[in-house]
Parts: structure tokens; C-alpha cells; sequence
């Protein structure tokens, strides 16, 4: 109260009208305060969010009766439209933080999903990253550095600017078995697998194809191949294996490769996702209808749909005219 006791006592009521009553936000907008920050920071702040000088100068009046420190209300703090130059400083002063939304999505690593979080929150991406591949951390959380890309599923959440993140990573935590716990969890045990390995089928369904009305399709495909005990031969965990997407065409010279990673060489599924993946792709997994398929070649007409074969001889003419069509286009 002390702050609006300085601007009522002895003074004009147009001028208290002005602290009180005059609406000086004119659209609402988010206020980030730093850490470190000093006056020059605030003052281009407050000028952004309010507009003019004058307002910005009774707002800093009001903190600084406030005793109002940047450095002690480090945050985001979203201003109304409507609020008077005692609304805003109060809630600069009380440290009334808004939540934000965070969203990530079509992410495959780890490093991309540090970037992407860091960039919406206060933290620093070296901090979450020294976090991530951390293994006493990522055991901590129940995971290992292979299996940590499970526990985040691409949504939007709320958490406040400020948090730190070892909290951000407990709510991940949270999320992840808020979202298993019943039906789902229950699904993955009657396909004799558990939510990390669904999520890792998830994440080669996901770099499959990315249409969804196939990916229950893809995803039966693979669960044939798991039970007759057939190696996946996914193309993109060789791709995983060998660092880079942007692989055309997987030649033998690629399949050649040592890695747990390589579907071709090693029966059964990867050791962890390889892309962080959606909801979608995991309930297509979870929900897929049981099919024949044992073979899948991209589509000649480059549409990013496949065809399915149930035998190798019908995969083998499949495959030939998706390769007599890359070779007609030159892609190598």
C-alpha cells in the first residue's frame, strides 16, 4: 500500500487518476525481465510494452516505492489490455509471473529438443544439454541416454519462464506416465512390449511415412516382422546409425555398418528412438490393425505413400520401379 499512499496523499486526484484509473496498456503483451538486467534493460522494456514516456516513467515511480529490484523479479509477465500504471507495477513488484507455452515438435534429437525448449524458456541450452546426456541424470528419470527420447511427447505445456531445468525435465517425467498410466500401458502389454520399445517402433513408423492414415499400416508391418523374428530392415535406423537423413538411397555400402542401430544386421528393435516421437505415431502403433504385410517400398510417384507386399517376390517388383524412377530422375 505504501506506493499508492505516495500518489493519493497530497496530491491532485488527476493526478492520482492517472496511477489508478487510466488504462495505459493498449494491448496485451508479454514483459520478459532478465536475469542481470539494470534500468537501461527495463526502461526498453516497459517502453515496448506501454508505448510512451510518460507511462513508462510513472510505472518506474511506483517500483522504485516499491523498492522494485529487475534482478530480484526475474520472469515473464503478461500486461492486459486495460491495466493502469499501479496494475502493472504491482504485478512486476509482487513477481506475478504468467505462464508460458512451450511447444516442440518434428524433433529427432535430443540436441535439436534442447534448442528448441531452451529457446522458449530462461535457461540456456548448455544447461539442458549437459542435463540430457547426463547418465546419472537420465537413470534418475528411469531412462538411459538411448531411451530418454520416450519420455518426451511433443505437445504445447505450460510451465513458468523461470524454471529451472531439473524441474522441466521432472514434469517431462510427469507427463510421459501421465500419458502410459491405463489404457495405453495396458495396450503395449498385450503386444508384448513395453511403452519405450512402442515409442521406439513409433519413432521408424515416424520416419517412414508421414501420413498418418498409413502409419497404422507401417506399424503392423514391423510387429509381423518382431514376431516371426525377422530383422525390421528399417531404412531410417540405418540412416540413425550412419548420422544423416538426408540419406536417398540406402546402398550396401551403408548397410554395411557395426551398430546396434542398423536393423539390417541386428534382429529386433533398436536400442532406443530414433526421433522424438509424436502421439500419433504412437497411437498408431498401439491401435494398428492386424495385416499380412512383410515388405514395404516407397511409392514410384514420389507421392510419400508405399506399397505393401506379402511376399518378396511382389516387395522385388515394387522396388524395382521405385528404383528405375530414381535412376530416371538421377537421384543417387
Amino acid at each position: 500500500m505504501a506506493g499508492l499512499i505516495l500518489i493519493t496523499v497530497g496530491v491532485s486526484v488527476p493526478v492520482a487518476k492517472r496511477y489508478v484509473y487510466d488504462p495505459v496498456v493498449n494491448e496485451s503483451c508479454m514483459v520478459y525481465l532478465y536475469p542481470h538486467w539494470g534500468e537501461a534493460q527495463l526502461d526498453s522494456a516497459l517502453h515496448t510494452a506501454l508505448g510512451d514516456d510518460a507511462s513508462v516513467a510513472r510505472v518506474k515511480r511506483l517500483l522504485s516505492a516499491y523498492e522494485f529490484e529487475p534482478a530480484n523479479r526475474v520472469g515473464a509477465y503478461r500486461l492486459r489490455e486495460g491495466m493502469t500504471v499501479r496494475q502493472v507495477a504491482l504485478k512486476l513488484a509482487k513477481g506475478s509471473q504468467t505462464p508460458v507455452r512451450v511447444t516442440f515438435n518434428n524433433v529427432r534429437t535430443l540436441g535439436q529438443l534442447s534448442e528448441k525448449i531452451s529457446s522458449q524458456l530462461c535457461f540456456s541450452d548448455k544447461e539442458l544439454t549437459a542435463l540430457l546426456f547426463n547418465d546419472s541424470v537420465c537413470a534418475d528419470l528411469g531412462f538411459t541416454q538411448a531411451t530418454l527420447p520416450a519420455m518426451f511427447l511433443p505437445d504445447t505445456y505450460e510451465f513458468y519462464w523461470t524454471v529451472k531445468p531439473e524441474a522441466f525435465l521432472q514434469k517431462m517425467k510427469k507427463e510421459y506416465l501421465r500419458f502410459w498410466q491405463g489404457k495405453r500401458e495396458e495396450q503395449a502389454k498385450a503386444l508384448g512390449l513395453t511403452p519405450v520399445e512402442v515409442t521406439t517402433l513409433a519413432s521408424i513408423v515416424e520416419e517412414e511415412t508421414n501420413k498418418r492414415d498409413e502409419m497404422g499400416t507401417v506399424a503392423g508391418l514391423y510387429m509381423n516382422r518382431l514376431r516371426k523374428g525377422m530383422p525390421l530392415q528399417a531404412d531410417p535406423t540405418v540412416k540413425f546409425a550412419w548420422g544423416d537423413f538426408t540419406l536417398r538411397r540406402i546402398l550396401n555400402a551403408h548397410l554395411a555398418i557395426e551398430s546396434p542401430y542398423n536393423t539390417y544386421r541386428v534382429t529386433g528393435l533398436p536400442p532406443g528412438p530414433i526421433r522424438i516421437a509424436s502421439k500419433q505415431a504412437i497411437d498408431a502403433v498401439l491401435n494398428h490393425k492386424p495385416n499380412g504385410y512383410y515388405y514395404m517400398c516407397a511409392k514410384e510417384d514420389f507421392s510419400g505413400y508405399h506399397n505393401f507386399a506379402v511376399t518378396l517376390g511382389e516387395h522385388q517388383r515394387n522396388a524395382l520401379r521405385y528404383q528405375r524412377e530414381l535412376n530416371r530422375l538421377g537421384i543417387r
